[in-house]
């Protein structure tokens, strides 16, 4: 069982930089998949992030296309977290950010078996 606790979420204005930390309770961290999600109001949840592991200590990331160059995550195992550094931030960017995680033996591409309670990000123009 993994709990997941964001926290980093605010009010900032276009332009702007938020860092989002994803705190993981449980075992095993370090193998597990974890991946950053946003829903904006009246919209379906989209990935926005996500970070993969490979085996040993290689892990692979990949982003949705519109926040590439903008967006970076990243992950502490010492500390049981991920992060999403967020810059240049865009009034489109609002939304609720969730973490999630999923065991390792799941493919990139299958659904997360954990969620976070999510953090509100609120860009102003």
């Amino acid at each position: 069982q993994v709990q997941l606790v964001e926290s980093g979420g605010g009010l900032v204005q276009a332009g702007g930089s938020l860092r989002l930390s994803c705190l993981a309770s449980g075992r095993s961290f370090s193998t597990h998949h974890m991946g950053w999600f946003r829903q904006a109001p009246g919209k379906e949840r989209e990935s926005v992030a996500g970070i993969y592991w490979k085996g040993g200590t290689t892990y692979s990331t990949d982003y949705t296309e519109s926040v590439k160059g903008r967006f970076t995550i990243s992950r502490d195992n010492a500390k049981n977290t991920v992060y999403l550094q967020m810059n240049s931030l865009k009034p489109e960017d609002t939304a609720v950010y969730y973490c999630a995680a999923k065991s390792p033996w799941r493919s990139i591409t299958s659904a997360y078996d954990y969620w976070g309670q999510g953090t509100q990000v609120t860009v102003s123009s």
